[in-house]
């Protein structure tokens, strides 16, 4: 009894100092996570081999880690470590393309293509915002496309809000559609064994779908607003997309060695190459390619997001290893009755509430083995339990300016170009499709596997 009081003790204080925003998060998550080993594994129950379990280090060494047969890669319960190092594989590649240029000439380029005509721009930048976030993190993809958004909106006379909030949403949607697209996806697909084609044809069906209302919502609600000052515009005075390209080599470097990961990752259920082998060699190449700049790409790296990674790890395997997580599936089990629509029911919804005010990834790494338990104990596919908890995570952290990270940069982004985006405002037009989005989840997943 006692080591379970102090596992979920731990994981409230993690919580509770998370959302205050008064320190730093990873230094939370890793202040907690060594709490977690020395006073919980260490002091009260005194077993080693539950701390070693956790820090999990031994799977880094074992062949599955990376190479897998082609079969999916085993999940384990501690730090996650195919899901640190694939992300920070990631990153540094996001950093290479970002350092030639090449968002900011996509994004030129797409305006020039439509003629800079602001409807036109607002429908393909949102399909653009979901379309990146599918392959590369929602917050690189909100952070270049708000930037040019303000700039596009200098120049074409319009306010940047709608669109800045429309790309947000899209960035979050489209990242619910594979496996790499959200942080809460890698962590769901790492841990349970899932494959990037597996999110596509799961998740990524109920994201298309999702789209097209969300854009047909966007359209009418942002409409006037867009075109109030449409005015014929001198195009010849526009940017040329060219001169965003600081490096026309490396530009065709490392956007071939983007496709190679998308790829990789599309066909590594075939392969048998974990996602920790592709994050590793995407890097690596990365670095390779960027010659003299390799340090720069590297001190870019967010390593205060991997930190919070580990430390959260720990902090979830406490309650993992103390049993907590099977009680809070039975709970879930004996609420819906086994009922099973209510169970996707309130996985969804539930996810979706707490992910609109607390961060989702630690939400997800909670729930990921609570639905293991669920699935073990209830007689519940553990598929539809996962795509479930994938599409409550990701959507539900919408509905709020801080519900998730690309929020926070979008909102942010705009606020310092002198177009600041309240929570009145942005809840007034966001919290509707979330619930669109929401309803659209849980009837798809009800009809479609059940």
């Amino acid at each position: 009894m006692l080591p379970q009081v102090i596992a979920v003790a731990i994981f409230i204080l993690m919580f509770g100092l998370i959302i205050s925003e008064k320190v730093e998060r990873h230094i939370v998550t890793l202040g907690c996570g060594l709490i977690t080993l020395v006073v919980l594994f260490g002091l009260c129950m005194r077993n080693a081999e539950v701390a070693m379990a956790t820090l999990n280090i031994r799977s880094i060494f074992t062949i599955g880690f990376w190479y897998s047969a082609g079969a999916a890669e085993e999940g384990s319960s501690g730090i996650n470590w195919a899901t640190i190092i694939f992300i920070a594989g990631m990153m540094i590649m996001v950093e290479g393309m970002a350092r030639v240029g090449f968002f900011r000439w996509l994004c030129m380029s797409i305006a020039r293509l439509v003629k800079y005509k602001t409807i036109p721009i607002f429908v393909t930048f949102m399909l653009m915002s979901a379309v990146l976030a599918m392959f590369i993190d929602s917050i690189t993809v909100i952070l270049f496309l708000a930037a040019v958004t303000v700039e596009l909106g200098r120049l074409l006379k319009f306010n940047p809000v709608p669109m800045i909030l429309s790309e947000i949403f899209c960035a979050n949607l489209g990242g619910s559609a594979t496996m790499c697209g959200d942080p809460p996806n890698i962590i769901i697909g790492t841990s349970l064994g899932y494959t990037f084609a597996d999110f596509i044809k799961n998740t990524g069906v109920i994201a298309l779908v999702s789209l097209v209302a969300v854009v047909i919502y966007f359209y009418f609600v942002f409409k006037k607003f867009l075109t109030e000052n449409s005015d014929s515009i001198d195009i010849s005075n526009m940017p040329n997309p060219k001169e965003a390209i600081t490096n026309k080599a490396g530009f065709i470097i490392h956007t071939f060695i983007f496709l190679l990961a998308v790829v990789l990752l599309v066909t590594h259920a075939m392969t048998g190459l974990t996602v920790a082998f592709i994050g590793t060699f995407i890097a690596l190449l990365t670095l390779i390619v960027s010659g003299k700049h390799a340090l720069s790409l590297l001190l870019k790296a967010d390593y205060k997001t991997l930190l919070f990674f580990i430390g959260l790890f720990v902090v979830v395997g406490g309650l993992e290893q103390t049993g907590i997580l099977e009680i809070i599936a039975e709970f879930i089990g004996k609420i819906s009755g086994g009922n099973i629509r209510l169970m996707i029911a309130i996985i969804i919804w539930m996810s979706a509430v707490a992910s609109a005010f607390i961060d989702n990834i630690p939400f997800a790494a909670t729930m990921v083995p609570v639905i293991r338990s669920l699935a073990e104990t209830q007689g519940v596919g553990l598929d539809v339990l996962a795509w479930a908890l994938s599409m409550g995570t990701d959507i539900g952290g919408n509905a709020t300016p801080i519900g998730a990270s690309a929020n926070v940069v979008g909102t942010s982004v705009a606020a310092k170009n002198g177009h600041p985006i309240g929570w009145g405002t942005y809840c007034k037009y966001l919290v509707p499709p979330t619930v669109v989005v929401l309803i659209i989840s849980t009837v798809i997943i009800w009809f479609r596997y059940l």
